[in-house]
């Protein structure tokens, strides 16, 4: 149980990170309401990215607190996560800028994705034996 709370822990401090890294492109669109494409395609994606940062704050706060919001909140984000490429662990794409081998990037938005579905099963592993 301690470990499961631990990791939940984690998940929550990941979403932090999610959460300050995505804020200069929030920041980014904010400012720049006005200049965003018309295309209906652009306006889901932005409307989906601000969704996904809004539910970031829910799912960090209820998963530093342990709490079964924020596992919930997981759940809603994971599928717009996927949509709009905003990752657990998406911090591990910055290797890329430190290094001049074009695959780096590559494999490294792979397990990114990876580790994405590795967070899900563990989440849903959590959430079936302390949550019930």
């Amino acid at each position: 149980m301690k470990q499961a709370k631990t990791i939940l822990r984690i998940f929550g401090f990941l979403d932090i990170v999610s959460i300050a890294l995505l804020s200069k492109q929030i920041y980014s669109i904010a400012t720049n309401f006005d200049k965003i494409p018309d295309s209906k395609l652009s306006e889901i994606r932005i409307t989906l990215l601000l969704i996904s940062y809004l539910l970031l704050f829910v799912s960090a706060a209820g998963l530093l607190t342990t709490r079964k919001y924020g596992v919930i909140a997981y759940y809603i984000q994971f599928p717009i996560r996927l949509l709009v490429w905003v990752f657990s662990f998406g911090f591990i794409t910055f290797i890329s800028e430190y290094t001049t081998n074009p695959y780096i990037f590559d494999w490294s938005f792979r397990i990114a994705i990876i580790l994405e579905f590795f967070r899900l099963y563990f989440t849903i592993k959590f959430h079936r034996n302390f949550f019930r």
